[in-house]
């Protein structure tokens, strides 16, 4: 009798199944699970394949191995975004050395891709595809996030292809060091899990908006992710695409973080303390001075030189800043335009603050002039030393030369290593 009442009641239950389901699913469709089904078609599975040209042994020749030594393949994954018509956004660390990548879509196709262009630096890369079926993501903005508010990330974790997970914005504009020991600042933090294969997934706020690109580089650490924020991610891309390289912005200011007096080491700065203004720069026109301290720039609070250099890396050129300096007790409000690095502005900072030019020449880069009372004549300096790095940076052309003058534009010191035969000597030159 039991089991007969038994069996109606689950029939009954059964009977009702279908109902309950079909009621219950949309009422089970939360802000998160519409976000997911919007966002999910844009992930996609990045494979990279590496040759690595291994190590001769002694005992190649007894084995019948060639002397010029043996490859092996090695493949890593990642994940990626279609952020336009035909167009991958990914880590560059996901790429990088990579003699073929592979993108897997969301329905399992298989697509070959070129690489557009990578920069370390800030840890992306720009793939194309064929855009095909593709759809590109929704782009948001890291303008008006609120920490609190909930985001997903979606990614491929030790390859399982669309893992979802939440979490909220934890923090934003942090600067953390990577496994390599690169500095990378701007991020933003989240304690949605971010696991190995998840580099180059997908930070989305509630809307299905890209906020962000998942960086997964803190080893060992629990709940604690960080992401490249989408306002650098455009920047960066845009430029990726057009030039194939990231062109600096900079306003022609150079400066130190503005400590307070008999401040412990660990204590906060007060902003950029202006040292020297590039003679007809943005800043220059905005009224910037030595001895300003910009405490505000772009809506942004300015502590340290880095949070400045910061909040430049974050913008393209043309964009009109609001800029806060302080000037003798007053705050002063102003605004400043944001350009592209003028072309060989290492070369001038060379010139005019070392005393030094220097010519292309087989051998490498050599000295073509000291001037007479300058830096570079009081370190010694004299026509045909050979300049190796600047900043440790190896420089082989004129062009790499500039480069990494520019990239160490607001340092405070200049570090030239210089051949004379048979020796290498590191000079260190102090910059206005």
């Amino acid at each position: 009798m039991k089991s007969t009442r038994l069996a109606v009641a689950l029939g009954a239950l059964a009977a009702t199944l279908p109902l309950l389901g079909a009621g219950g699913r949309e009422e089970r469709r939360t802000p998160i699970v519409a976000a997911v089904e919007k966002i999910g078609p844009s992930v996609v599975n990045i494979s990279a394949e590496h040759v690595v040209q291994q190590r001769r042994s002694a005992f190649d020749p007894f084995f019948g191995i060639e002397s010029r030594g043996r490859t092996s393949r090695s493949e890593s994954l990642g994940s990626g975004v279609v952020i336009a018509p035909g167009v991958v956004v990914t880590n560059d660390h996901v790429i990088s050395g990579a003699s073929r990548i592979w993108v897997t879509t969301s329905d399992g196709r298989e697509l070959e891709a070129r690489l557009e262009g990578a920069d370390a630096d800030n840890d992306l890369a720009v793939l194309s595809v064929d855009p095909k079926g593709l759809k590109p993501v929704a782009l948001g903005t890291t303008s008006d996030l609120m920490i609190g508010e909930t985001v997903i990330a979606i990614g491929n974790p030790f390859g399982l292809s669309n893992t979802v997970t939440t979490g909220i914005v934890s923090a934003v504009h942090r600067t953390v060091q990577g496994e390599s020991g690169r500095n990378y600042s701007d991020f933003l933090q989240t304690d949605a899990a971010i696991n190995p294969g998840n580099s180059g997934g997908a930070l989305v706020n509630i809307l299905g908006e890209l906020i962000g690109i998942n960086t997964a580089i803190v080893g060992g650490a629990n709940t604690i992710g960080f992401a490249i924020p989408i306002d650098r991610v455009r920047r960066v891309a845009d430029d990726l695409l057009n030039y194939r390289e990231v062109k600096t912005v900079w306003i022609g200011v150079r400066g130190s973080t503005a400590a307070p007096a008999n401040a412990r080491p660990s204590a906060r700065g007060q902003g950029l303390r202006v040292r020297s203004v590039w003679p007809g720069s943005p800043a220059a026109k905005a009224g910037l001075a030595p001895g300003d301290v910009v405490v505000s720039l772009d809506g942004r609070p300015v502590e340290s030189r880095e949070d400045f250099d910061t909040a430049l890396a974050s913008v393209g050129p043309g964009r009109a800043l609001g800029v806060v300096f302080r000037r003798e007790g007053a705050e002063i409000t102003a605004r400043v335009t944001t350009e592209r690095t003028p072309e060989d502005l290492g070369l001038d900072v060379l010139r005019r603050e070392i005393g030094l030019t220097l010519k292309e020449t087989r051998g490498g880069l050599m000295v073509a002039s000291v001037f007479g009372r300058s830096p570079a004549a009081s370190k010694g300096l004299e026509r045909g030393d050979v300049v190796l790095a600047v900043n440790n940076v190896q420089v082989r052309t004129l062009d790499d030369l500039s480069k990494a003058v520019e990239n160490g534009y607001s340092r405070s010191s200049l570090v030239l290593s210089v051949l004379r035969d048979p020796y290498v000597y590191n000079l260190t030159f102090g910059l206005e």
